[in-house]
């Protein structure tokens, strides 16, 4: 039975695909028209995966004029239909991704980027295994200065920020209530909520999961869902990467292990330094940084947060149970041995965030390459090589960047380069003010 029969209170459909920004992009159609989406699927341009941040038109892109501005074929994803709870009305939203005109995947489409990187995996026999650590600010956006919201049991607002309060997380209880009722609604497979370093700033992780377009899709739909929650209540959230100039910036770190066929995780040989594999795929993540830091600090103002001590990585390097890396093997049971990369801020569009970390760890494996030695102590205070530390830079490394081309196809990398440029024009040309509208809740 279909999803919608067993929801009758539904009374329109939205289908959605995420652009190469993350931004949610498609319709709204009346229920009655739900069943010809779901078997025939809709059409819209393919130009319009490739907007700006804006929405604008990207200025000599191949899928505008060049092609007449061709439309796609918007498919429905596995995943299928979700409920919407932070609207007013009982809506639902089936993820769609975009085909050519003959049913093949567009290749530009940051959902099948992903998708060709899971399949590199499965030729392998092995399956990436993959959670999130989502952060977010909750923020009072209502006056000309961003400030914590009050909450909604007291009235007041926070003083400062509150690591590990648990009386942080209960003065928004009601939120986080309708939040987690949302994800399991949702499907999401939300964890543990934290407050975290920044005055109003809290994560949420997700459980891992051997599916990682499920992990992505998870990790988009939370961010969809958190915002729009949030203004439900009377709020903002904002997973910018650097909302306050004087507090932590929100990260979006990942998880990974990779499991064979009978299910063993092969980064663990029952030793504290971990499988040959796990190494293989750290040295992975690390030569890719410098290539594919667009994708882990894709705006202007993900720039902000990549600042030494900050509770952001800035060094390219990898250690043991420490956060100061880029790269972290984190403590626990051997088990367990998996890979933290730590380098993205919460602004990323999460399939390309992972198809960047697994696509890079993935040749690490392939090439058997190997990692330096991991390093011990306080990160910001040694003399190791650095993350780009400016978007132009960022942009420039992954328009030529090797690994980038083993990884995504030749033309989501120029429509993403050409993107990247025109806002890097435009925002130049934004006051402060301008740029933190731009971001706040948007990314």
């Amino acid at each position: 039975m279909s999803w919608l029969h067993e929801n009758p209170d539904v009374r329109n459909v939205r289908c959605g695909a995420a652009d190469l920004n993350g931004q949610a992009r498609g319709k709204r159609v009346p229920r009655r028209f739900a069943e010809k989406l779901e078997a025939e699927g809709t059409r819209f341009p393919l130009s319009v995966l490739s907007l700006d941040i804006w929405g604008e038109d990207v200025d000599n892109s191949p899928m505008v004029f060049e092609t007449g501005d061709a439309d796609g074929i918007l498919l429905p994803t596995e995943r299928g239909y979700v409920p919407m709870p932070w609207l007013e009305r009982p809506s639902a939203l089936l993820p769609v991704w975009m085909h050519w005109e003959d049913g093949t995947p567009y290749q530009s489409d940051p959902r099948h980027a992903l998708a060709r990187v899971v399949e590199r995996f499965a030729a392998l026999d092995l399956t990436p295994v993959v959670a999130t650590e989502m952060e977010f600010y909750l923020v009072d956006d209502s006056g000309r200065e961003l400030r914590q919201p009050r909450s909604p049991r007291s009235g007041k607002r926070r003083p400062g920020a509150e690591i590990l309060s648990l009386r942080a997380l209960d003065a928004f209880d009601v939120f986080f209530n309708d939040l987690y009722d949302a994800c399991e609604a949702m499907d999401i497979p939300a964890e543990a909520a934290i407050s975290e370093g920044g005055l109003g700033q809290f994560e949420v992780n997700l459980e891992h999961v051997n599916d990682a377009l499920k992990a992505a899709d998870d990790a988009w739909l939370f961010k969809m869902l958190v915002r729009g929650l949030a203004r439900k209540h009377g709020m903002a959230a904002s997973f910018m990467a650097k909302p306050y100039p004087e507090h932590a910036g929100n990260g979006l770190h990942t998880h990974f292990s990779i499991i064979d066929k009978d299910g063993r995780n092969i980064m663990d040989n029952d030793t504290f330094e971990g499988s040959d594999v796990l190494r293989n795929a750290i040295a992975g993540c690390l030569k890719g940084i410098p290539e594919l830091a667009l994708i882990f600090a894709p705006h202007g103002n993900s720039y902000e947060r990549l600042v030494p001590d900050s509770h952001a990585p800035t060094a390219i390097c990898w250690a043991y149970d420490n956060r100061t890396a880029s790269v972290r093997v984190p403590g626990g049971s051997f088990k367990a041995r998996r890979v933290e990369h730590r380098v993205a801020g919460g602004d990323v569009n999460p399939y390309l965030f992972l198809a960047a970390v697994l696509g890079s760890a993935l040749i690490g494996i392939e090439d058997k390459l190997t990692p330096p030695a991991p390093i011990s102590g306080n990160a910001y205070d040694q003399e190791i090589r650095q993350i780009p530390d400016t978007w132009a830079a960022a942009i420039d490394a992954f328009e030529t960047g090797e690994m980038v081309k083993r990884i995504f196809d030749p033309l989501l990398i120029k429509n993403f380069v050409l993107t990247k440029r025109q806002e890097l024009h435009y925002f130049q040309q934004l006051t402060p003010e301008e740029q933190l509208e731009l971001y706040l809740d948007t990314v």
